[in-house]
């Protein structure tokens, strides 16, 4: 059983990131190849119970991502629909390209730590819209983005899902993790920043997108209106971790939470206008517009890497790597890598239960660079991270595209912040 669903999970992954010479789409294979593997889990286990445990396991853990994930580019969709991040770019003036990069893997990097790198991912790379006429300058801005979010994610308890899971495991405590991988966090998307601005981007200057393609030949939005659905849709997002940690219930009952209240609130503000000219503003407009298919992509490799991890193929993974390289930062560097490729938290989650709180107390060496590295490794290739699958939806990068023009940056960066985490706590 262990040799079928590796050999299935592979051909997926390739046929995945073959998509654009194959001609099959994502999305289609992802699902495919999730539900061969479960049938092969289903069919070859001797326990139909433990199977049908391991599913609603999976369904739950599953649901609670692609709910929160539909809850956030619904809101991002209404804000847009109101111009609301004119607020922000009609306050940003700089022409020069470079100068504009740093700006957006700045406030990338601090609004992860904040919300959470998905939300920051989804939020700037809709901002960038607004920003950048010039398709290649944008897809070069939403690498640096990923890099940023997943880095911004790594250093907070709440700005990444591995970082959560340890932090609610007691492996890490929330003052220790800021404290410890705030500068070797920095240090991973700032050396790509350094890279970039001084190479593809030099003296390049801002492209402005046309106005048909700001405002898709709507009206112009009331500032009323604009800054009400701003703010508010910002201040739900905002407020997800502290609903979280006061009601101790999953992040998406927040986020649909909020997105009741916003859609409470729309509804008043346009409730004396004509069907016809609050249509493209509403909530039920906005769901019909995030990126399902994205979505739907995201489900199927959740699915997958699902079986995975209850048929302890990534358990017997970490195991190996413990009798075979020995070191504890090669071992740890090395899933950090391998989270590029499988997602991180099964992988951290294996991690999690192959080393224990006794051998390794709270706050030690191995669940902080844990932490950095299962956070930010994801972002060596596009799928390898929510941030990442989010920005290939919403702006169609093609995996070998960002294989050669992201994912060089991306390494150099993740080994610089490693290396700092290692010397600082030396």
């Amino acid at each position: 059983m262990i040799t079928a669903l590796t050999v299935i999970f592979l051909v997926a992954y390739t046929c995945i990131t073959l998509e654009h010479s194959l001609k099959i789409n994502k999305s289609a294979t992802a699902l495919l190849g999730a539900g061969l593997l479960w049938t092969v889990y289903a069919t070859l286990s001797p326990s139909d119970h433990e199977v049908g445990h391991d599913l609603a396991e999976t369904l739950v853990g599953t649901a609670q991502i692609v709910f929160f994930l539909m809850g956030a580019m619904t809101i991002v969709e209404v804000v847009d629909a109101h111009n609301g991040f004119e607020i922000i770019t009609s306050r940003i003036t700089t022409t020069r390209l470079p100068a504009l990069m740093w700006l957006v893997g700045g406030v990338t990097f601090f609004l992860s730590a904040v919300l959470d790198n998905l939300t920051a991912t989804i939020v700037m790379i809709s901002l960038l819209k607004k920003l950048l006429g010039d398709r290649e300058e944008r897809l070069l801005m939403a690498g640096i983005i990923v890099i940023a979010a997943n880095a911004g994610g790594a250093w907070s308890p709440i700005g990444d899902v591995t970082t959560t899971m340890l932090w609610i495991g007691g492996q890490i405590t929330a003052m220790a993790i800021i404290k410890n991988l705030f500068v070797p966090s920095a240090v991973n998307p700032v050396i790509p920043l350094l890279i970039m601005s001084v190479t593809a981007l030099r003296g390049k200057l801002v492209t402005p997108p046309s106005q048909s393609d700001q405002t898709a030949g709507l009206p112009a939005t009331p500032a009323f209106e604009r800054n009400t659905m701003f703010f508010l849709g910002l201040g739900v997002l905002l407020a997800v971790p502290a609903f979280k940690t006061i009601t101790h219930l999953p992040p998406f009952m927040g986020v649909l939470f909020g997105l009741g209240l916003l859609w409470l609130v729309g509804d008043l503000i346009h409730r004396t206008k004509e069907d016809d000219e609050k249509e493209h503003l509403t909530l039920a407009h906005a769901l019909r517009r995030i990126d399902m298919s994205s979505i739907v992509f995201f489900i199927g490799i959740l699915l997958a890497v699902a079986t995975l991890e209850h048929s302890h193929v990534l358990t017997s993974l970490a195991a190996w790597l413990d009798q075979t390289v020995g070191r504890q930062d090669f071992i740890v560097m090395l899933i950090g890598v391998a989270s590029a490729v499988i997602d991180n938290v099964p992988l951290v989650a294996a991690s999690m239960g192959m080393y224990g709180l006794e051998q390794f107390p709270a706050d030690s060496f191995l669940w902080e660079f844990l932490a950095y590295c299962a956070g930010t490794g994801g972002s060596i290739l596009v799928i390898g991270s929510a941030a990442g699958v989010a920005a290939m939806g919403l702006e169609r990068i093609e995996f070998f595209w960002y294989v050669k023009k992201i994912s060089p940056l991306a390494l150099i960066g993740y080994v610089a912040g490693a290396m700092t985490y290692m010397v600082l706590r030396a």
